[in-house]
């Protein structure tokens, strides 16, 4: 398979502004615990960063979609490990926008990881039921529970966890210029919580 065609099977990755590597984005509208958050009042969901700006123009939306849709494809695992295997940044992270959806999702995230060797990958989730499967997860993976109101602790059954606060976040991005830089805090499994500023 060449790159463009993996690209073109997977829909294409994302490069956010402020990341140090790619990510993937599927439709934020299709998270299964994002979306009932979403109507909660103080949850990290509510006023969802991807579910406006930019992320709803029809082309973006179309894309996700797409990127959705092509998960179920046989080919999509040694498509996707081909493209983060020839992308230089050394981190990727799972989903800008969006969630895991399912069980045959996350065995797949996992294949890749695995096929990516050579990458630290990080994956933020409030799915709760990926907790019976951490097990079976690569070492390069870190997934991060997501704490769902605002303020709330870290989930203390979880190895990785990360919190929104609305004061003294550990994450640095918004100290400098809402980016990353060199920071890899995300996907270092030492760091047990991080905590982002609510934004």
């Amino acid at each position: 398979m060449k790159t463009s065609e993996a690209w073109a099977l997977v829909g294409g990755l994302s490069k956010p502004s402020k990341m140090p590597g790619w990510s993937i984005g599927i439709p934020a509208k299709e998270c299964k615990t994002g979306s009932k958050l979403v109507d909660v009042e103080g949850s990290v969901c509510e006023g969802c960063y991807a579910l406006k700006g930019c992320y709803v123009f029809k082309v973006v939306q179309e894309a996700q979609y797409k990127r959705l849709k092509a998960i179920r494809h046989p080919d999509w695992v040694k498509a996707m490990a081909l493209l983060i295997n020839s992308k230089k940044a050394d981190v990727f992270r799972w989903h800008d926008s969006g969630d895991v959806q399912d069980e045959e999702h996350l065995k797949k995230i996992y294949e890749v990881c695995r096929l990516t060797p050579s990458k630290r990958h990080w994956m933020p989730t409030r799915e709760a039921w990926i907790k019976q499967h951490l097990q079976d997860k690569p070492a390069n993976l870190v997934i991060r529970l997501s704490s769902p109101m605002v303020d709330q602790g870290p989930v203390t059954s979880w190895p990785n966890t990360s919190t929104v606060v609305t004061s003294g976040a550990s994450c640095p991005s918004a100290k400098q210029g809402n980016q990353c830089l060199d920071c890899r805090m995300c996907w270092n499994s030492e760091i047990k919580n991080i905590s982002y500023g609510k934004h």
